[in-house]
């Protein structure tokens, strides 16, 4: 039983789907467990202190480009998901194309700031209209309305306590990508790629991991109100539905 439900396990907005739930969320489990942690701050680790180490741009490109190809690699011959390690890569690569095309080591991060800066402005929208962006990823992915959208829409955005939480989990993630955005933004603009790479690195999966337990504390509770009451509901329908019958004999 414990390992079909590792199996199960979700990361990212995925496991703040599955709030309410199970009692044992764990924050590790949901930004990717300990080898998904390393695979993402390893090219990072391994660009910063190569290109302190070498001050060779083309060199720390090219080894950082060998380390994010040789994860996937490892992971396919492992016969592992590779999902995570071909996203990190695509990520990666960007980064590092930028970064040699410019000829210009901080630019390795700009990628990053333009990802940080979208789903800034998308979730501040989201807020600003009154629906929560936080709450239309995790109930799409709860969810996912393939018919009858407005039902669905309603269904969750009609629950005051449930909207409340998604916004305020919103407000939260605008916050750490504000955050984010002010302090590195000021590094990148002096081309300090020392303190740049860093407080990415200390800004990255940290900042995720807090920010996803948070959401988590923040939405378990009335998400876990909401579903029972949906299957409640549901429960009574199909009472109903099977005394109907009787009924129209009598």
């Amino acid at each position: 039983m414990a390992e079909g439900k590792d199996q199960r396990r979700r990361t990212g907005m995925a496991a703040l789907a599955q709030a309410g739930e199970d009692d044992d969320f764990s924050v590790i489990d949901a930004i990717g467990g300990p080898r998904g942690v390393v695979e993402s701050m390893l090219p990072g680790v391994l660009f910063v202190v190569l290109f302190v180490v070498t001050n060779n741009l083309n060199l720390t490109i090219g080894v950082s480009a060998a380390l994010a190809a040789l994860q996937v690699i490892v992971r396919l011959v492992q016969r592992q998901s590779v999902m995570g390690a071909l996203s990190g890569l695509l990520a990666v690569g960007i980064c590092l194309v930028w970064a040699w095309k410019s000829h210009e080591a901080r630019n390795y991060y700009m990628f990053g700031f333009l990802t940080n800066a979208v789903y800034l402005v998308l979730l501040s929208l989201s807020l600003a209209v009154r629906v929560p962006g936080l709450g239309l990823m995790v109930e799409f992915i709860r969810s996912l309305p393939t018919e009858r959208f407005r039902a669905w829409f309603d269904d969750w955005m009609g629950d005051r306590a449930l909207k409340r939480a998604y916004m305020r989990a919103t407000a939260l993630w605008i916050g750490v990508f504000a955050l984010r955005l002010a302090v590195q933004v000021p590094l990148y603009l002096t081309d300090n790629v020392v303190w740049l790479g860093t407080t990415r690195l200390l800004m990255g999966i940290p900042f995720w991991a807090l920010a996803i337990w948070v959401s988590y504390l923040i939405i378990a509770t009335p998400l876990h109100r909401h579903k029972a009451a949906a299957k409640a509901a549901a429960q009574d329908v199909a009472v109903k539905d099977a005394a109907a019958p009787t009924d129209s004999r009598k």
